[in-house]
């Protein structure tokens, strides 16, 4: 007999609040509001630096600058993307810092030079009436090729309002056309999020409008960001410097693009799935050959070749930059050396002929002698990568050392094309190592360590205290040796986490570092921690919850499994239960089970040895998985249905814990 949920359950059953999804664009936080005194200028190590660096590097090469500028027709009237509620969601004009042709020692030379490349803002005509970007308004560009009756669209942007402005535009100039196509390129948040800019859920549903993915991308991307959900939203605040304003002295560039738009997003499932290594489709009176090329800058990924007009679409695999084997907010290595082998396929299937090399980052490449050459560059670079780093894994140079030891071939460091500006040869290099050996450098005192704060005080007690730290550490940075000065002063920070002098000591190595580095994504990092040692954290909301339309893609396995990420084992071990889940409107059933303080769950099965019984239809899931209500408080105002042992519910409840989105990466950096 069904049991009365109200008579049952006498407290709200906190199962299971939102799943924090698509973490790089989560964080609210604006850091143009966040408190920054104006940083420390560049020491004279650092100008020296700066000025050798302009001296060696080919700066007479200019080619990218004609190239990016080239068939501009139009800006909109304004710099600044609003939201409904008045809300920035991308504001071009915080960056007209680096419009005025100065050299600033604060940036290295070459990211400054990416920077301001980066700084194309509107619509470009790439191939005459029939292929076109819109370039600023987002990390990503969309790019908008002309059919027989309206557009396909390669990639919409990260959020719906930065897409929809990016229509908007392209329509302004070119004449209104309906979406007719939707292509994914890849399983990035920043390619997909702004599908409800252009187009609807209905317009798919009705077959007006196709929605094409490579294979696997739904798994990849509902899944990537799901379960280090939390974690990852915070590093990502670091990679991407969300809280620190852009200036000279703070956040001037993402590599691939200026930043993060911080909007709405959005997903629809795809309505065609490429599923072969090559298919030739023709879509809206365009042909198309489109490429698989998994494992490499994402699971999930595609090429595009237009065999007519002698276009490639290299999606996300080759840009304007060496691109992150390693992604410093987190996620899974990526192969260097199947990136490689797919370049190489492209070249040799499609490069050879090409005419026109567009992206979904940065700007497009034209003639078939260039595109060869950036191809081949980006091929060479991946490869080296991979090939000398397992050439010096293989006598002896371990991952802790790999970075100080793998040296890019000096002819790719005179190719713009493959300069660090996302990836850097320091934490590429030792993705490498960690993908073929893992993490252990083959000495048994790393195989266990202490964790850090555990030993700092012997390291400082050893050094003499916190004098001694102090004073060597300032003759240190006198030196201009902040390599050295972090070192030890890491150790004391770690060790005396209330010892503000130490920490802005620290915080002016962090800043000089950060100063120095090529990568847009190691600079925001040592800058946003130098203002994090100064100030203490930001207070950083919680994510966003899922929206409607992802909550829809996102399978009630995938769901599941989440949960099973907040489940506190020490309370859960020897509470043991089984869980049947139905949900009749997809006919589908999972067993979940709670064993050894673990949860787990399988589709397609019930238990007949279930303590509780579940059914509830899919479609009012998604309000739990939104954030909107939670599981308990479905089931009380009789959404669904329950048989059985109702405890177990609250059990589970109990040993569920709520993630903090705002801890600390360095100690003693707590908001104050």
């Amino acid at each position: 007999m069904k049991t009365s949920i109200a008579a049952k359950l006498k407290v709200t059953l906190m199962l299971f609040s939102c799943v924090h999804f698509l973490v790089i664009c989560s964080s609210s936080v604006n850091a143009q509001d966040h408190f920054n005194p104006k940083g420390n200028p560049p020491s004279e190590f650092t100008v020296a630096l700066q000025s050798e660096l302009r001296e060696s590097l080919p700066f007479e090469d200019e080619r990218d600058f004609a190239e990016s500028s080239r068939g501009f027709i139009a800006e909109p009237d304004s710099r600044r993307i609003v939201g409904a509620a008045g809300n920035t969601v991308w504001d071009m004009n915080r960056y007209d810092f680096l419009l005025n042709g100065d050299e600033l020692d604060s940036i290295h030379p070459s990211l400054q030079r990416q920077a301001t490349l980066n700084m194309n803002f509107g619509l470009y005509e790439v191939v005459p009436d029939f292929l076109y970007q819109v370039r600023g308004f987002d990390l990503a560009n969309m790019t908008l090729v002309k059919g027989n009756e309206g557009w396909i669209i390669f990639d919409v942007l990260l959020t719906s309002e930065t897409a929809a402005a990016a229509l908007a535009l392209a329509n302004e100039q070119l004449g209104e056309r309906p979406v007719k196509a939707v292509v994914y390129s890849h399983s990035h948040v920043d390619h997909f999020g702004g599908v409800l800019g252009v187009t609807s859920e209905e317009a798919v549903r009705v077959g007006e409008v196709m929605i094409i993915a490579p294979s696997g991308f739904m798994k990849e991307a509902i899944s990537e960001n799901v379960y280090a959900g939390t974690a990852m939203s915070r590093r990502a605040v670091l990679q991407y410097g969300r809280t620190i304003p852009s200036s000279p002295f703070g956040q001037v560039d993402s590599a691939i693009g200026k930043g993060l738009a911080a909007g709405t997003t959005g997903l629809i499932a795809p309505t065609l799935v490429i599923e072969g290594e090559y298919e030739e489709h023709t879509i809206d009176g365009v042909n198309l050959v489109f490429q698989n090329t998994p494992g490499t800058e994402a699971p999930a990924e595609m090429n595009t070749w237009f065999p007519e007009q002698k276009v490639f679409w290299a999606a996300e695999n080759i840009t304007a930059t060496i691109h992150n084997i390693y992604t410093l907010r987190g996620a899974l290595v990526r192969d260097a050396l199947q990136w490689s082998r797919q370049i190489n396929e492209a070249l040799y299937r499609f490069g050879m002929e090409a005419e026109v090399l567009v992206s979904s980052h940065n700007w497009p490449r034209w003639g078939n002698e260039r595109i060869q050459e950036v191809m081949r560059a980006q091929r060479d670079a991946y490869a080296n990568l991979n090939n000398q780093v397992l050439y010096l894994a293989n006598q002896g140079v371990t991952i802790n050392e790999m970075h100080n030891e793998y040296k890019v071939p000096e002819s790719l460091q005179q190719q713009w094309n493959v300069r660090q500006y996302h990836g850097s040869e320091f934490h590429n290099s030792r993705a490498v190592a960690n993908r073929y050996l893992g993490y252990w450098d083959g000495n048994p005192a790393t195989l266990a360590p202490l964790s850090p704060a555990d030993s700092a005080p012997l390291y400082v007690e050893m050094m003499g205290g916190a004098a001694a730290i102090m004073s060597r550490s300032e003759e240190l940075v006198e030196d201009g040796r902040y390599r050295m000065a972090m070192e030890i002063l890491n150790k004391l920070v770690y060790a005396e986490q209330n010892n503000q002098v130490a920490k802005d000591l620290l915080a002016d190595v962090f800043e000089q570092l950060g100063y120095q580095y090529e990568s847009a994504s190691m600079r925001n990092v040592f800058l946003a921690t130098a203002q994090d040692l100064r100030n203490g954290m930001p207070r950083i909301p919680a994510p966003r919850g899922t929206s409607p339309s992802l909550a829809r893609a996102m399978t009630t396995s995938q769901w599941w499994d989440s949960v099973a990420t907040r489940v506190d084992s020490d309370l859960a071990d020897g509470n043991d239960f089984i869980i049947n889940f139905l949900t009749p409107d997809t006919d589908e059933s999972y067993v979940v089970e709670m064993s050894s303080g673990t949860l787990t769950n399988i589709a397609g099965y019930s238990s007949d040895n279930a303590d509780v019984t579940i059914t509830m239809n899919r479609s009012d899931l998604d309000a739990v998985i939104m954030g909107a209500a939670t599981l308990g408080s479905l089931l009380q105002t009789g959404v669904g249905s329950v048989e059985g042992d109702v405890s177990v519910l609250l059990s589970l409840t109990e040993v569920l814990v709520e993630f903090a989105p705002g801890f600390e990466t360095m100690p003693g950096t707590a908001p104050k």
